[in-house]
């Protein structure tokens, strides 16, 4: 079995991007047969000593969650990446330490993005949301819908309309770096070197104990905390210093469609693609201005090149994404049941089967591929002329983009019926 060996996520704040926004982008890349489905959960408010069932285990509900828009897995509970409606924005990689990753259940890198989207309305308050999490509960138990288990820690990058935070994690000990401005990005390896700008108290007490550091040299969370003897790590170098290139590349200019450039790239090794690819992709546009929208694009489907970034607004009454939703077996989940994993049931869900056709005719038959791919660029051309008019002006009438996302999953679907 080929196991996880990447995913991507970026940043760019002022001056980095055009005018004063931030721009939020990344690639989930899971096994090739994994479906990833794109939901709405609204804000809600819980009783004392209420329980929310996470991916493996139960844990105290907070006291109000935000409303949240999550692109995810399609068997688990939490999300690979996603917003809430305080412009928060997370995504989560894995990462391999010098400390083994616990195969116990706990809480997956994924739950814990879903809880920080939920819990908190700014990044620095993410980031407290899940280190506090990650202190109570853990990390660990199986990332992968199989039987044979498959373990990692986990770093985030989580970004607002002001500025990013960049957390890596080594069991329950953590570094967060503060970003301010520019860029930042990060893979599948440690990328926290010596500006650490808050830590686990006892992260270089630890460090020190299994002679990982001898308490004198400049402390570098990289290079004192990482794994570096295994393929992968390489693999996430290369594709971490091909970030850093493209985003330098356009820097003073990146934009919506910029980020999406570089999620479609192949070439670097960004857009992942074999057995174990690109499933799913993000990109958010956060006006520094709070009297403006976030507009958050979602494509719901794997391979970027060949799918479409479809736009979300945070409004009141926004409602259930239904083209994007898979199939819920409830308790008779194989996820849920004992031992896990004994079957995979069909998670597709009505967008993801319907560009499954396409992706076939497009990779087939070059003329209505190439018409097809015409008719999804220009559907999303659109759709970004229309958000951007949004972000420029404001929104006058919320009540217009309650279906945004879905109207714009049903254009797309047309696009296929129609080639």
């Amino acid at each position: 079995m080929m196991l996880p060996s990447s995913c991507d996520t970026l940043v760019a704040l002022p001056p980095s991007t055009v005018g004063p926004r931030v721009v939020f982008g990344k690639n989930s890349d899971r096994p090739c047969d994994e479906v990833q489905e794109v939901l709405y959960f609204p804000a809600a408010d819980h009783a004392a000593g209420e329980k929310v069932e996470c991916t493996y285990i139960e844990i105290e509900q907070a006291p109000h969650t935000y409303a949240v828009v999550l692109s995810r897995p399609a068997w688990l509970w939490g999300a690979e990446m996603g917003a809430n409606e305080h412009q928060v924005c997370i995504g989560n990689e894995a990462v391999w330490s010098r400390e083994e990753a616990h195969p116990e259940e706990a809480l997956l890198g994924m739950d814990l993005v879903r809880l920080g989207l939920e819990r908190a309305d700014s990044a620095q308050k993410a980031v407290d949301v899940i280190t506090e999490l990650l202190e109570k509960y853990g990390q660990g138990g199986n990332c992968m819908e199989a039987e044979s288990s498959f373990t990692y820690h986990n770093s985030f990058l989580i970004s607002d309309r002001t500025e990013a935070w960049v957390l890596e994690t080594s069991g329950k000990y953590w570094a967060a770096e503060r970003v301010e401005e520019g860029h930042r990005n990060i893979s599948n390896l440690y990328s926290i070197t010596t500006k650490i700008d808050r830590e686990h108290p006892e992260m270089r007490g630890h460090a020190r104990s299994q002679g990982w550091w001898d308490g004198t040299a400049p402390f570098s969370f990289a290079q004192v905390y990482s794994r570096t003897d295994t393929a992968r790590i390489e693999a996430a170098s290369s594709r971490c210093r091909e970030g850093r290139r493209l985003l330098e590349k356009s820097k003073g200019k990146i934009t919506a469609e910029v980020m999406m450039g570089i999620l479609r790239d192949k070439e670097s090794g960004i857009n992942k693609q074999g057995a174990f690819m690109t499933t799913g992709s993000m990109v958010s546009v956060l006006p520094r201005d709070p009297s403006l929208p976030g507009v958050h694009y979602f494509t719901g489907t794997p391979d970027p090149e060949r799918s479409v970034f479809k736009p979300f607004i945070f409004v009141e009454d926004v409602q259930q994404l239904g083209m994007t939703r898979s199939p819920c077996f409830g308790h008779e989940d194989p996820v849920k049941k004992q031992p896990r994993f004994q079957s995979k049931p069909d998670r597709k869900h009505p967008l993801y089967l319907r560009h499954e056709v396409a992706a076939a005719v497009i990779a087939t038959e070059k003329e209505q591929g190439n018409k097809i791919v015409q008719n999804m660029r220009k559907l999303e051309e659109e759709k970004m002329a229309e958000m951007e008019q949004l972000l420029s002006g404001g929104v006058e009438d919320s009540s217009v983009l309650v279906h945004l996302f879905s109207r714009a999953t049903e254009e797309e679907i047309n696009v296929y019926g129609k080639s």
